[in-house]
């Protein structure tokens, strides 16, 4: 007795491959303009099949290379987009033994001495089919120079010959090769097609399905045929026969989705204890932390979708309570919470993806959004504070300004200051003048340190301005001659450095000479002591104590006056052009 089978099994997206464009799902689109040609006898010498993973491209050019050489059942039959699967070109194609329908592989053969036996065989008749016809898969993989060969024969092909291409990244097939061809985009499968499809072949191979796993199915293939056949054939083998939502989760790893709107309200509650133990038990039950954060990053898109679009939760692949539930969540959140969400939880997707262990990295990502997702948004923040009555100045402090009022302006939670440069005496605006002076070899119109300083700012030397500002203390100043006490973090050459620097620019002559004592603070020193004194005042206002009470860890970082906004928005402004005399606008 013999071990051998009779027939050997043959996976389900193979048994069920569609024969006839009858068969094809979900391609209506494309099938209508495929007839209405064969029925014109305007068939096209090269068709180019784009789509996704799944779709039927192969399949499709399968199909048409059948009904360009079915002969029917009688041998008497010319082109049809309904080929009888009888004769003998149409079975010798199912099986893929037709020695005049050649299917080539680009992804493997890539080079134009692939390309080149295609076009030295174009010439010959087919051997016995009405049509010699060329399938090339993943046509976008071919070189450069083998598209540059095809071209040629693609624009002018023999009468027998037929080209018919398939590829998933019609975006790298160069267009002088699509400008030749019939173009077909084949979709995504619809949710309701796919499940009616599942449903017919479980139903054929005597499988009982639940709906929960038929929806579970449908939604992991995302719109692949072959996909969601290939996870059929195997929830079939995993359950004997017999499959439910369950069986399936637990054989792709999912949570139930149940469960995770379970984590997710535990989360936008910020009821982190809660949420890690939901979490635990879910890791606990197989699920894959990865596929967890997927899902939770799934639910708040769906959400959010939903929240702006009602109708969109009449998806038939989300149960009716599910649904239910999904519309009072969209309800209940802000979009501001559910934007949030997702970004962090892109983030920790890719962090998931890099740590050593991804059920830590995951527990991480749930403390992270239950510590943040109850938090207010700092202006909703910032109109409560401000609609609430104030407390008095702090005991012995000198009275911030109140919330609204004059004063400085503070931004929460983080509050940016720009630095405000030490007492300067008068400096002189516009670079004419000055110009003029330097060159001259005068050195009065530096009446202050300060335009020192913005001279050595405006020659653009940031390591010699630097060392001003932290090295050197100002003793005495006059016109030409410096004095000053070096701080510890002064250079030793800074005197020498300045002197010639300063000679240069202005042609003249600068004394510069170091004392041991009596030099003011630097210019950084006297930035810092600004800022202290500027962020002191700032604490002691009630809203921004408010602010720093309602999110722990904040800091100020920057402080501005209204003056200084006001001068930011004047410099940034457009200039004011004033109308000019046209002498076209009179007479």
């Amino acid at each position: 007795m013999s071990d051998t089978p009779d027939k050997a099994y043959q996976v389900l997206a193979r048994k069920y491959r569609p024969e006839t464009f009858a068969d094809l799902v979900g391609q209506e689109a494309m099938v209508r303009t495929l007839k209405n040609a064969f029925a014109a006898d305007r068939i096209a010498h090269a068709f180019v099949m784009t789509g996704i993973r799944g779709t039927g491209k192969t399949t499709t050019a399968r199909i048409i290379a059948k009904g360009l050489n079915c002969v029917g059942p009688d041998g008497t039959g010319g082109p049809t987009t309904d080929p009888c699967g009888l004769c003998d070109p149409c079975r010798a194609i199912a099986e893929g033994r037709h020695v005049d329908v050649m299917e080539m592989d680009a992804a493997s053969r890539t080079g134009v001495g692939d390309i080149r036996e295609i076009i030295d065989s174009v010439h010959y008749r087919a051997a016995s089919a009405r049509y010699k016809i060329y399938i090339i898969d993943e046509v976008h993989m071919l070189s450069t120079s083998a598209f540059n060969a095809l071209l040629k024969t693609l624009e002018e092909p023999p009468a027998h010959v037929k080209f018919i291409f398939a590829t998933t990244e019609i975006r790298k097939v160069p267009v002088t090769v699509l400008s030749r061809c019939q173009r077909f985009d084949l979709k995504r499968i619809e949710p309701e097609v796919m499940m009616a499809l599942l449903r017919r072949i479980a139903t054929a191979e005597g499988a009982q399905i639940t709906d929960g796993a038929l929806a579970l199915i449908t939604r992991a293939a995302e719109g692949s045929a072959r996909d969601a056949t290939s996870l059929l054939d195997q929830a079939i083998s995993n359950g004997a026969g017999e499959v439910t939502a369950d069986q399936l989760r637990a054989m792709l790893g999912l949570a139930d989705r149940g469960r995770v709107l379970d984590l997710f309200d535990l989360i936008v509650t910020g009821d982190a204890a809660g949420a890690l133990s939901e979490l635990a038990g879910q890791y606990a039950d197989g699920a894959d932390p990865m596929a967890v954060l997927r899902d939770l990053a799934e639910i708040t898109h769906w959400l959010s979708v939903v929240k702006i679009t009602p109708a969109a939760a009449e998806d038939p692949t989300t149960p009716p309570d599910e649904r239910a539930r999904g519309m009072d969540m969209a309800t209940r959140l802000p979009m501001r919470v559910l934007t949030r969400m997702w970004q962090m939880l892109l983030k920790a997707l890719e962090e998931v993806a890099l740590a050593p262990n991804a059920m830590m990295a995951a527990e991480m990502a749930v403390i992270r959004l239950t510590h943040v997702a109850d938090l207010p948004d700092p202006e909703t923040l910032i109109r409560k504070l401000q609609s609430a009555p104030q407390p008095g100045p702090a005991p012995g402090g000198g009275g911030g300004a109140p919330a609204g009022g004059g004063g400085r302006m503070v931004h929460a939670p983080a509050m940016r200051m720009a630095p405000p440069s030490p007492a300067r005496g008068p400096v002189m605006q516009g670079g004419g003048q000055q110009a003029l002076a330097v060159a001259e070899g005068t050195l009065q119109v530096f009446v202050s340190f300060d335009q020192v300083v913005d001279l050595i700012r405006e020659k653009r030397d940031m390591k010699l301005l630097y060392e001003v500002e932290t090295g050197l203390r100002l003793v005495r100043y006059a016109p030409g001659r410096i004095e000053f006490q070096p701080s510890r973090e002064a250079s030793p050459d800074l005197a020498a450095q300045l002197g010639q620097r300063l000679q240069m620019w202005t042609g003249a002559r600068w004394g510069v000479s170091v004392v041991n004592e009596g030099g003011a603070p630097t210019i950084a020193e006297q930035r810092d002591q600004a800022r202290r004194e500027a962020e002191a005042e700032a604490l002691r206002n009630p809203l921004v104590q408010a602010v720093l009470t309602a999110f722990p860890g904040a800091r100020i970082a920057d402080i501005r006056t209204p003056a200084a906004l006001a001068a930011a928005a004047e410099a940034e402004a457009l200039p004011e052009v004033e109308d000019e005399w046209d002498p076209f606008e009179e007479g």
